[in-house]
């Protein structure tokens, strides 16, 4: 039987997109049911003191987001990981800038409507987009960021690494994340960063 896996992601950063590719490397080892959901990294900092340059990195993030959640509204929770891995496409690996530009380009890559791109603007997304993030972040608590993950009634924030492992490695790391994040009393295991995120 199959082991659900559902992870939460914004298509702006760029640590959850290699989480992403991680665990569809997992998933192709590992008998998992992985299923993509939208949380919004301007949801999670509204009201905290930030850095001019990521004020303004913010500022766009809300337009990918939004046609993530219009895109899933129209044709359900499947459509979330192919444009979600679009978008991911062009603005990490590609290094594309213009959100707008990735919006169009992504929707056409996985043929869906063109008209979806006009969500980016339209904040009647945000009740369902804000519900989304909730469903992901109430159970891990709002002092970490993305990429979370659910895995029946285990949540955690995580893991953030790179390159992101391949094939059976993508396995072995996701047997030992579990080992983990199930231990009982068990919240954290950190080190600091010396790499830049790699797409490869």
């Amino acid at each position: 039987m199959s082991q659900q896996v559902d992870l939460w992601v914004d298509p702006a950063c760029p640590w959850a997109w290699i989480t992403s590719r991680w665990l569809l490397e997992a998933a192709a080892v590992r008998d998992l049911d992985l299923r993509f959901h939208v949380m919004s990294l301007a949801v999670l900092n509204e009201n905290r003191e930030l850095t001019p340059e990521y004020t303004e990195f913010l500022t766009t993030a809300y337009r990918p987001v939004r046609v993530l959640i219009a895109a899933e509204e129209r044709h359900g929770n499947s459509v979330v990981e192919p444009l979600y891995s679009a978008m991911g496409t062009r603005r990490h690996v590609r290094q594309e800038k213009d959100w707008d530009d990735i919006i169009a380009k992504s929707l056409a890559d996985v043929g869906l409507e063109v008209e979806l791109a006009a969500a980016a603007d339209d904040t009647s997304f945000d009740a369902r987009l804000r519900t989304s993030h909730a469903e992901g972040m109430d159970p891990v608590g709002y002092d970490v960021g993305t990429p979370v993950i659910h895995v029946n009634d285990i949540a955690f924030f995580g893991p953030v690494v790179t390159p992101a492992p391949k094939s059976e490695a993508a396995g072995r790391l996701f047997d030992g994340v579990m080992m983990v994040a199930s231990t009982p009393g068990f919240y954290e295991i950190k080190r600091s960063r010396v790499a830049e995120p790699s797409f490869e």
